[in-house]
């Protein structure tokens, strides 16, 4: 088997792309190509499906309009087994659409048509904001009445059954944890989390907090552990 290398000798990224429309799938995985991208290719949702949940992938590319299997729909059961970041690409500009494929799970959205070179920005900024940091003491956890963090191993456990949450979710409540009562806003979070650069607004710190509270919170409308300081932002109640 032949792994394709970076220039500098890194391994390459491993990008796959699902839309219907060839000839778009076509053109990104060519001009992706250009800049030392492994590029993989999938038509319609069911397709996307097995090939993610048969390979690792570091980012992927997603339309929503996809034959035998929706974009929202993929996301959804991607965010059940994997972390992978997903761009989800669409005709549909409308705030709701992008606030949907956001509370499905998906990193970024972009809309059609779109410039190829937003694209590799964007795949660029995922990457950057995506680097974590290693804690030095791999025994560091945290416990906050029924919660335990793992900060070593990524894992999060409430009343002893491990929660699964995307990269972001736990990136943000890792940020709360580690600053109890400290408010942040949500420029300040979108700032620390996705970057200064991220494209996208402060509603998807709104999103990924609702997200993390019904998952974390027994009742997400009364949350024990993030809780929000109406006008200010959110914090981490100790």
């Amino acid at each position: 088997m032949i792994l394709r290398v970076t220039e500098r000798g890194k391994m390459a990224d491993k990008v796959l792309v699902v839309d219907d429309e060839k000839l778009i799938v076509k053109g990104i995985k060519y001009s992706l190509e250009q800049d030392g991208m492994e590029v993989f290719c999938a038509y319609d949702g069911r397709e996307a499906l097995e090939l993610i949940k048969a390979n690792n992938y570091d980012i992927v590319l997603l339309d929503v309009m996809l034959p035998e299997m929706d974009g929202y729909t993929v996301c959804q059961q991607v965010r059940e087994f994997s972390d992978v970041p997903i761009i989800m690409i669409t005709a549909k500009s409308e705030d709701m659409d992008k606030i949907l494929g956001l509370d499905y799970g998906a990193d970024d959205y972009m809309t059609k048509p779109f410039n190829i070179l937003e694209v590799k920005a964007r795949i660029k900024a995922i990457k950057r904001r995506n680097r974590h940091i290693i804690p030095t003491d791999p025994s560091t956890r945290i416990i906050a009445g029924n919660m335990v963090m793992d900060r070593n191993n990524r894992h999060v456990y409430i009343k002893g059954r491990e929660i699964s949450l995307t990269t972001k979710e736990y990136d943000v409540l890792e940020l709360l944890v580690t600053n109890p009562n400290k408010v942040y806003g949500r420029e300040m979070l979108l700032s620390l989390i996705w970057g200064y650069d991220y494209p996208g607004d402060a509603r998807t710190v709104d999103v990924h907090i609702r997200r993390l509270r019904e998952k974390i919170e027994t009742n997400p409308s009364e949350p024990e552990y993030v809780h929000t300081k109406w006008g200010m932002g959110y914090f981490f109640k100790q």
